[in-house]
Formats: C-alpha cells, sequence, structure tokens
C-alpha cells in the first residue's frame, strides 16, 4: 500500500480557483474524492488509461490530469458546496472504478474552504 500525499488546499472566496496536487502519481488509475462531515465521501473527478470521468457536480469547473510526478485537480468557478476535505487515491487496475472500496491507496486529505 503506498501513502499519497495531497496538498493546494486552502481558503478562497466562490468564484475563485484552486489547485491541488497529489504524490506520487505512478499508478495508471488515480483520483480525486471529497468528504464533508456527517457526509459519505464522494467521487470527483477520476483518469486511467481511458480518459477522465467527472460527477456531475463539476463538470465544466473541475479538470483532473497527470504527469510523472502528480496528479492534479484545477479548480474553478468555485462554489461554497465545494467546501470539504479533498483525497486522493490510487488503484492498482488500468480502469478505474466509482465505488470508494475499489481504490487502494488514500492521501490524508486537504482541506478545501469557498465562502461566499
Amino acid at each position: 500500500q503506498v501513502q499519497l500525499v495531497e496538498s493546494g488546499g486552502g481558503s478562497v472566496q466562490a468564484g475563485g480557483s484552486l489547485t491541488l496536487s497529489c504524490v506520487p502519481s505512478r499508478k495508471q488509475c488515480m483520483g480525486w474524492f471529497r468528504q464533508v462531515p456527517g457526509k459519505e465521501r464522494e467521487r470527483v473527478a477520476t483518469i486511467d488509461g481511458f480518459g477522465t470521468n467527472y460527477a456531475d457536480s463539476v463538470k465544466g469547473r473541475f479538470t483532473i490530469s497527470k504527469d510523472n510526478a502528480k496528479l492534479y485537480l484545477q479548480m474553478n468557478s468555485l462554489k461554497p458546496e465545494d467546501t470539504a476535505i479533498y483525497y486522493c487515491a490510487a488503484r492498482r487496475y488500468i480502469a478505474c472504478s466509482r465505488r470508494l472500496e475499489d481504490f487502494d491507496d488514500w492521501g490524508q486529505g486537504t482541506q478545501v474552504t469557498v465562502s461566499s
């Protein structure tokens, strides 16, 4: 099991932007998830050998990408409802899954707070 490390979280006003990073990015399937206290962790975006996939709530605003060093999540037009702890995750297989339990490695999370 690999420990992933996220960075880039912070506080921003609605309409602003943030970029999250995660290392390492060696596995072909990787993704970003988020969780609000008291709610279930939800999928935000994934990237694998077949392409990218986004939750409907972030389509057109967030972009997931990956290079040999890092996994990224570019977040634009942020809304207060995007406030959450964001987690990086990786899966050993070439194709991603939408299920949290299919991911093998997780980070500790980074807080994103969007104020109105």
